[in-house]
């Protein structure tokens, strides 16, 4: 009997099983491509905004075994305070040859840098200035839970911003100074040895003064010393200093500020106006005269207090 010609022939055996290995051959190396390039991806960018990792090691100096003083990475700090060192470290994990190999050949992605404030930049910004996701996250966070960076350094320390970042973005770095003659107590009690107790002074004094003219004037505070203030002069500025009009006020105004005081010394101010011609007007001839101190005289000529 004739076999049908229509028949469909059935593939043998081995081609089914050709077939089927050059299936699982594609997709293992299209899986091991995908890791490959996961692994390579995950490696750039540990290099771009590598993990780091903030150490602190509180113990009494003379306690503290030279070991501890092992430095783990590049950067590091030691603050001694009261017998207590306060250490920071950045530790970097170590790598692999070939992960260096890896940072080193892979493609970098593209940061840019520009002028920021970090107490105020967006998560948007920061993944702009090289930042991942997670690390903009962290410094958000850290704002939102009553975080300030009050110096570039404080920035520094955070355990997310890299080494090689910061470096990078130092120059871009502007954090506002707080105006002696603008800020608010909050803005004050957020100063490092401040306070809500100081911060209240800061302002009375202020008010006391007219304004400030100088921010040396903070020492005129009672229990405001040269330590308080060296710790915070680099953080307060006066933009616009004001003018004390010794010259145009009446007596009874001049007893008021806190280098006059009494009402003796105003009316004599006042006195000394009537009777002498206007360039006769200096603290110079008010001290001849005996009419302020040689301590009145350095308080109202320091800095632009006295307007002429």
């Amino acid at each position: 009997m004739r076999s049908n010609s229509n028949e469909v022939k059935r593939p043998s055996e081995s081609f089914v099983i050709g077939v089927a290995a050059v299936v699982f051959l594609i997709i293992g190396y299209q899986t091991a491509l995908f890791v490959h390039n996961a692994a390579v991806l995950k490696i750039a960018a540990d290099r771009d905004s590598p993990d780091t990792v903030l150490v602190y090691v509180e113990r009494p100096s003379e306690e503290l075994p030279s070991e501890s003083r092992h430095v783990v990475s590049r950067s590091h700090q030691d603050v001694v305070t009261a017998g207590v060192v306060v250490k920071t470290e950045k530790i970097t994990p170590k790598r692999t040859p070939v992960a260096e190999a890896v940072r080193k050949s892979a493609p970098r992605r593209k940061v840019e840098s520009f002028r920021f404030d970090p107490n105020t930049v967006s998560s948007e910004d920061l993944m702009r200035l090289g930042f991942s996701a997670k690390q903009a996250e962290s410094i958000v966070n850290y704002r939102n839970k009553g975080g300030h960076f009050r110096r570039k350094s404080d920035f520094a320390r955070s355990f997310v911003v890299a080494d090689s970042i910061f470096r990078r973005l130092e120059p871009y770095i502007e954090i506002p100074l707080v105006d002696l003659n603008l800020a608010d107590s909050a803005a004050f009690d957020a100063l490092p040895g401040i306070g809500g107790w100081f911060a209240r002074k800061i302002i009375e004094h202020r008010q006391a003064l007219g304004g400030y003219t100088c921010t040396e004037q903070l020492m005129d505070i009672y229990r405001f010393d040269r330590e308080k203030f060296d710790a915070l002069k680099d953080l307060v500025t006066v933009s616009e200093p004001y003018v004390y009009p010794i010259w145009e006020l009446p007596a009874d105004s001049l007893r008021r500020h806190p280098y006059i005081k009494s009402y003796e010394t105003a009316r004599s101010i006042a006195l000394f106006r009537e009777s002498t011609s206007r360039d006769g007007w200096t603290l110079e001839n008010l001290t001849s005269a005996g009419i302020i101190t040689q301590e009145q005289y350095d308080r109202l000529s320091r800095c632009t207090s006295v307007s002429h």
